[in-house]
Parts: structure tokens; sequence; C-alpha cells
């Protein structure tokens, strides 16, 4: 097994991939799981937590293994645009399964290998995803396989698929040992939804009243074209009036609130995880113009989007923000 890593990758999500497979080599007695670490140049890579991780092999020369997975923040690009997504792509042709986990997503989808193909995308990065890859699917399960391409939602989720590799060479009580010597209580299904907050809340949406979740989930669907609460009671078969009653009670926000809200945070991902037009990003969540949306996300964030990208892209990139709202387009 290889991990890819770019600078500012996840430390949490590499050795929630590793430390299970090292703990099932202990309990076989022998070595049943190998790893090495890659990065795009064979030069070491500094983790998110400032930590440095010492390369054994390059991209270009990365071979042997079963599976390979990106681990990276979403702003990852590749040092080289041109071979590096083209060697991913010769290795997934020979057999190589390839893999991402949290952030990794969008260096793979920047790769190629990931159009057409459904996705497990973290829940707080879902809106940038999308808006930057249409011909990518995102879905809110923990574990997505879509033939030889396997992606993770998070660090937890990444615990869960080597449990899952290890229960398939070991059996079910490796497995299960495993998870105990880690206090990982539930050994979870891939296939389960992602956990996701509710706004001042300390519930998930799983946890809402069944209406207050299909109204929540409309909308989610419906960033571009705002739906007017009316519809959304509607469709979550109650009245207006009880649907404002149950949202104040489950969430202490209205349904308006709440959904306005919700857009802002679409919103703000795309600003700090794409390089979209502030112009397209304002139409992408149902506002009509640019300054409409700088409006309402100062008010709600203390900062313009133009301030905010500055703010994330300087310590992320090393090197001068854009000082217009037009950034140049995704790669």
């Amino acid at each position: 097994m290889g991990f890819l890593l770019f600078p500012g990758f996840p430390m949490a999500c590499l050795t929630s991939a590793m430390e299970p497979l090292r703990a099932a080599n202990e309990i076989a007695g022998h070595q049943v799981f190998s790893w090495s670490l890659v990065t795009e140049t064979g030069a070491d890579a500094k983790a998110s937590a400032g930590v440095l991780f010492p390369a054994e092999t390059s991209l270009a020369e990365a071979e042997g293994f079963d599976c390979l997975f990106l681990l990276s923040g979403p702003e990852a690009e590749f040092e080289d645009p041109v071979a590096s997504p083209g060697r991913l792509r010769y290795l997934a042709r020979h057999g190589v399964t390839l893999g991402a986990v949290s952030g990794g997503v969008f260096p793979l989808a920047r790769s190629g290998v990931l159009a057409g193909r459904r996705s497990a995308v973290h829940w707080c990065y879902r809106s940038a995803f999308e808006a930057a890859f249409p011909d990518c699917t995102a879905v809110d399960r923990l574990i997505v396989r879509d033939g030889n391409v396997h992606t993770v939602s998070g660090a937890t989720a990444m615990f869960d698929l080597s449990l899952e590799l290890i229960g398939k060479a070991l059996g079910a009580d490796a497995m299960n040992e495993v998870a105990c010597m880690f206090q990982h209580p539930i050994i979870r299904n891939g296939s389960a939804r992602q956990k996701i907050p509710v706004l001042q809340s300390d519930r998930t949406v799983d946890q809402m009243p069944p209406a207050v979740k299909e109204a929540m989930a409309i909308f989610s669907e419906n960033f571009e074209t705002p739906v007017c609460i009316r519809d959304v009671a509607r469709m979550a078969g109650i009245s207006p009036r009880q649907l404002e009653r149950s949202f104040r009670t489950a969430t202490g926000l209205s349904p308006g609130e709440y959904y306005r809200r919700q857009r802002l945070k679409a919103a703000r991902q795309m600003v700090l995880y794409s390089w979209d037009s502030v112009s397209d990003i304002a139409h992408a969540v149902g506002y009509a113009s640019s300054s409409t949306l700088t409006l309402h996300y100062r008010k709600f964030y203390g900062v313009t989007p133009v301030q905010d990208r500055k703010q994330a892209y300087l310590p992320a990139r090393g090197s001068p923000a854009p000082t217009s709202s037009l950034a140049p387009g995704c790669s």
C-alpha cells in the first residue's frame, strides 16, 4: 500500500490508515500489511501539524503497490500538472486501486480519475468540490468504492477501512481485537452516512425530527435556485407554521435563517477551497450579485469573501494572494 502525501496533508488520515495495519501485523506475528510513503517529487512532506515525513520514493518511480491513497488538503495541486496526473491514470489502467482520503479527493479529481464516478466527499468540502468538479458525483457516505477507485471521507472513516482490510485478511476476531486496542467502539459500515453537525445545536442532522430532517435535505439540494419556505413545508408534509415551530425547537433558528446560513457556509467553502470568482460563487448559492453575497458574508463572518480568501491563501500558498475578486480558475 502506498500513501501519496501532499504538503499540508492531515496527519490524522495517515496514522488512521497505518496504525491499525501495524497492530494487525503484531497480532498476526508476521508482516501481513506493508506500506510506503510517496510524494510527487520524492521530497519529504510536512503535515498540517508541522511534522515532517520522509518520502521513500517519488510518484514517477512508485510501483509494486496494490493500492495508492492520496492524502492532502483541498488546496493541493500537482507540481507537474501533466506528468503526475498521467502517472496516476497509468497506475489505474494497470491494476492499481487508487484512493483518496478527506481533501485528497481534490487532486485525485484534478487527475481526471474521478470523472463520472461517485466519491465520498467530507461534508465541509462538498460545496467546493461540486463547484470545481461538476463531472464528479459527491455523496455523503463514509467510504465509496467505484470500480478500482476508493474514496474515504475522513480520518476515522480511514480507520474503518483499515479495519475492513484487516477483517478480510485475518478474520473478524483480529479486526475486533485491533478495534478494541484503539478503543474504536463501533466498526462502521462504509456505506453509512457521514455525521453532519446542525447549526447552533449539539445534535447532528440524522438526529433531527423527520420533518426538520426532510426540510434540511431539501435546503441542501437547492442552493443555486432557492426554494420558498412554504414549498419546503409542503414537501416535508407539514404546514409552514408547524415547520417554523419544529425548526426553532430543534435548532433555535427559523427555517429561513437556517437556510441562509447554510448557503453562506457553502459560499465559504467555495471561497476557501476553490478559485471561482465571487460572482460565480454568488450565483452558485442563490444570490443575485456578488455585492449582495458580500454584504451577507461580511455580516456573518466579519470579513468579505476576498479578505477571507486572502487570509487563507497567504499561509497555505506562501505567495501573494490575488488582489481582484476574480481568481484564476481551478486546475
